[in-house]
């Protein structure tokens, strides 16, 4: 009997597949190989993993990476750092310091592997997607379940085949083609995709340009994306030392896909994200001599040695312009000194860049804040309003060609007009894994081993069992594309990311600064607190915060007119019902304050998912369609409650 013909998705989650049918069922569940964790997630991971009481990780490799709040303002991010390393050492946790780089650029470096499947309580994990792996970012409770060994739950995804042909322009880079993607599918409706690229103009990208891509796939709102694993994967894994965890895995001749979309590189052209979305997407071209107060390169998107020597190739002899300001985060150890070594670094200081540390930092907010009302061109992968720190300022997401060029002139410019000498893959990385600690105790920890607790690390709260009835309120009414940056700001406030109680203090800040007390009254009041939000709601990060400390708040439910994927699965996880509007025009009927009777709402969950709430201005209709896995977890107030 003729084989079937498969595509590269199809071929890892058959070899990973525990639970369901992907022909038959909704929700599948596969076996996580690796895991990874970031210090703005991992606190929590890691005390929710504790708290499970398994004496050691089961998958084949665990890495726990500081690379958000590594600026130590005040005890609260270095007493974390040191829960981390603790935690590291006792359970069999492969540990990279502060200052070893940003973990997507460093995983994909030093331990990502073709084939196997990746969950990263770190929304870009599908960076690893470059290298034919199946990364998924997820909230932190998922990976804590992983590392104990239980199977990732993910709707049956639907795939489509991203073909690309042709080659790229000089000038022109990877960045340009995923914003090309995001033009034509946006950040919203992608739910439930998986994108893979194939095509012959694949085999044109290096591995750092198809992580590029796969890594900003997550602004798009998919499970993931994936590259196939070929001769250039082949290329990159022996220059890294690592030819052993090679295997090529490519889509049959045949295979099949549920959608498909054609993208000619040699017709790519700059683009850029202009504010305050990576949806909103618009050529170089047409914001060119637009001043430029500041330019920061770097981030887990454009931070690889290909990245930033292109950047140094472009200033080379020259000097950034004199009223902008230009910093460079590069994404690791390895490659800051491959920059050292062919004299890139001499030539980005002499050209009055500042070098900053190897880390997510501005990124997230946490330094190099743009003045008010400043246009901020930025390489990484998100623009929300706010999210540099700033609110007033006008951020755009762009490739490294595109801030080399433009900060030259202090102004908008195209890189392909003057473009320099495409960066080749070295022949050999030089490897130095010294920052990698506990490597020869991964998967065994150390006996005697004790956790480090400092005073900001507090209890996990668990959620209570749903209510046959609910009587609520709705305690906040916010419009469209709200993401987990609105829900649970980062910057200055992810330093409480530890301790719930405090964090929870900041829910909703940028929207109604207010928002936690009237919450703690309404629970004072025995009344459950509703969350009314529009579409795609929950985008962005894989932050489970924005699910847990409205947890602790006492939200029960939220109504929106969609929900996206990471955020509806951990409201699951922490017990809040997430509801979509049956009709989404009766958004419009519900205000902030308004009483809203939740009766029968544990029948619904029960049963079909559809709930009819009385409110100010008459009935109206909410559903959910849950797994039964769903469905048991909200029963009982969350993942953590029920074990």
């Amino acid at each position: 009997m003729k084989k079937q013909a498969m595509n590269v998705v199809e071929k890892i989650l058959a070899t990973h597949l525990v639970e369901g049918d992907p022909k038959r069922d909704a929700e599948i569940g596969i076996r996580i190989d690796q895991t990874l964790t970031q210090d703005a997630t991992g606190t929590m991971a890691y005390l929710q993993f504790e708290s499970m009481g398994v004496k050691r990780v089961k998958n084949d490799l665990a890495v726990s990476y500081v690379d958000h709040n590594t600026v130590q303002i005040g005890f609260e991010n270095a007493d974390d750092h040191d829960f981390l390393q603790s935690v590291a050492k006792k359970f069999g946790i492969v540990y990279s310091k502060a200052g070893n780089g940003i973990c997507h650029q460093l995983h994909l470096e030093r331990f990502g592997k073709p084939g196997t499947t990746l969950l990263g309580s770190d929304s870009h994990t599908p960076t690893g997607g470059g290298i034919g792996q199946i990364a998924i970012g997820a909230g932190g409770i998922d990976i804590a379940v992983a590392m104990a060994g239980g199977a990732f739950h993910i709707p049956t995804p639907k795939v489509r085949a991203i073909v690309l042909k042709g080659k790229l322009r000089k000038g022109v880079s990877a960045k340009d083609v995923i914003l090309k993607v995001l033009e034509k599918f946006g950040t919203k409706g992608n739910v439930g995709w998986i994108f893979e690229y194939t095509g012959p103009g694949v085999a044109t990208l290096d591995v750092p340009s198809r992580a590029t891509i796969t890594n900003m796939g997550a602004e798009l709102g998919v499970t993931t994306s994936v590259f196939p694993s070929d001769a250039v994967t082949r290329q990159f894994l022996a220059a890294q030392g690592r030819a052993k965890d090679f295997a090529k895995i490519v889509a049959d001749r045949g295979a099949k896909y549920d959608d498909e979309f054609v993208v000619d590189l040699s017709k790519v052209e700059p683009m850029m994200a202009a504010p305050h979305s990576p949806g909103n997407v618009v050529t170089v071209r047409s914001k060119q001599g637009t001043k430029v107060n500041q330019i920061l390169i770097g981030s887990c998107t454009n931070s690889s040695y290909r990245d930033i020597r292109t950047v140094a190739l472009y200033l080379k002899g020259k000097h950034v312009a004199d009223d902008v300001e230009v910093g460079i985060a590069c994404g690791s150890r390895q490659v800051i000194n491959m920059l050292a070594k062919d004299g890139s670094l001499a030539i980005l200081h002499s050209a009055g860049c500042r070098m900053l540390e190897n880390a997510c930092g501005f990124c997230i907010g946490a330094h190099m804040s743009p003045r008010t009302g400043a246009v901020s061109l930025r390489t990484n992968n998100r623009n929300f309003e706010g999210r540099s720190g700033t609110k007033s300022a006008q951020v755009y997401l762009v490739s490294p060609e595109t801030a080399a060029a433009s900060a030259l002139t202090g102004k908008v410019e195209l890189p392909t007009r003057k473009p320099v000498a495409t960066v080749q893959s070295p022949k050999k990385f030089p490897v130095d894994d010294s920052m990698f600690l506990y490597r020869a105790t991964a998967g065994r920890g150390v006996p005697g081993a004790k956790l480090v607790r400092g005073p900001n690390i507090a209890p996990v709260p668990k959620g209570e069992p749903l209510a046959r009835d609910l009587k609520g309120v709705c305690a906040i009414k916010v419009g469209d594309k709200i993401t987990t940056d609105h829900i649970m700001p980062a910057g200055a406030r992810l330093k409480f990311r530890s301790n719930v109680p405090e964090y929870a203090k900041f829910v909703f800040e940028p929207c109604d600064p207010k928002f936690h007390d009237k919450c703690l009254v309404n629970k004072g009041k025995g009344l459950a607190n509703v969350i009314v939000a529009g579409e795609s709601y929950g985008q962005g990060s894989s932050r489970e915060h924005a699910a847990l400390c409205p947890m602790y708040l006492g939200v029960k439910a939220v109504f929106a007119k969609s929900i996206e994927r990471i955020h509806r699965a951990n409201l699951v996880n922490f017990g809040i019902v997430p509801f979509v509007f049956e009709n989404p025009r009766d958004y419009d009927r519900v205000s902030a304050g308004d009483a809203l009777d939740l009766k029968g709402i544990r029948a619904a969950v029960e049963g079909d998912g559809v709930l009819t709430v009385k409110g100010a201005r008459g009935t109206f209709r909410v559903k959910t369609s849950l797994s039964d896995r769903e469905r048991r977890l909200i029963l009982c107030g969350g993942l953590l409650a029920s074990l």
